[in-house]
Formats: C-alpha cells, sequence, structure tokens
C-alpha cells in the first residue's frame, strides 16, 4: 500500500495502514496550531509522540477539559465519547493508533472554519 498524506490546515495526516481491524497514521502537528475539539462515537484511539511537545485537552465536556503535555515518548489513549483536541506546542510528529473509523469525528469547535455536526 502507498501511503496517502492528507494535508490539513494544522499540519498533516499520512496514513500508514488501514484494514478492517486497525489504523495507523503519522501525524505532523505545527507549533500553534490545533485541531477541532471533537469526540468519536466508536473510534478508539492511542498517541504516542516522536518528536517536539503536543498539548492534549480531554474530557467528559468542553468546559472541563483536563490538560496534558506529551513530549517524545509519551503516549495516551483517547476512548470513544471523550471529547478532545491536540494543539502543537512545538512542531510536533505523532503515531495514532486506532480503532479503523475514518469518518466518526463528531466536531465541537474548529479555528478553521470546518464543518461542526
Amino acid at each position: 500500500m502507498e501511503n496517502k498524506v492528507i494535508k490539513k490546515p494544522w499540519g498533516s495526516e499520512e496514513i500508514l495502514e488501514i484494514n478492517s481491524k486497525y489504523m495507523v497514521k503519522k501525524l505532523s502537528m505545527w507549533s500553534g496550531h490545533r485541531c477541532s475539539l471533537q469526540y468519536h462515537k466508536k473510534k478508539l484511539e492511542t498517541i504516542f509522540v516522536l518528536s517536539g511537545v503536543l498539548r492534549v485537552l480531554k474530557g467528559i465536556s468542553p468546559n472541563s477539559l483536563e490538560n496534558i503535555e506529551l513530549k517524545a515518548g509519551d503516549s495516551l489513549t483517547i476512548s470513544q465519547g471523550t471529547i478532545h483536541r491536540m494543539e502543537g506546542v512545538t512542531d510536533t510528529i505523532y503515531l495514532e493508533a486506532s480503532t479503523p473509523e475514518m469518518e466518526d469525528v463528531i466536531r465541537i469547535e474548529d479555528d478553521y472554519n470546518r464543518v461542526i455536526k
């Protein structure tokens, strides 16, 4: 399989593997940028930071989010239904291993005016 790189307003994601059981992506998050505040109904994901510093906001409500900073070698699992957002404290490269539901993203807030569901 040829890896598919998807440009994002906050960096990029490269799909390393996708099959019926799991998906692995390599993501680049630029310093000062962040993905949408979101959650997943089915998708379970674990992130592993390769380089840089990544801030993860997560919780059960948009008004009560825990602030976690991850550096190279750190990992974090985000379960279904958990509201979360990743932010680049520095330019960051990280892996995401997850269940394969590509379209399971419910956006609550987005800095780049993408569709909010």
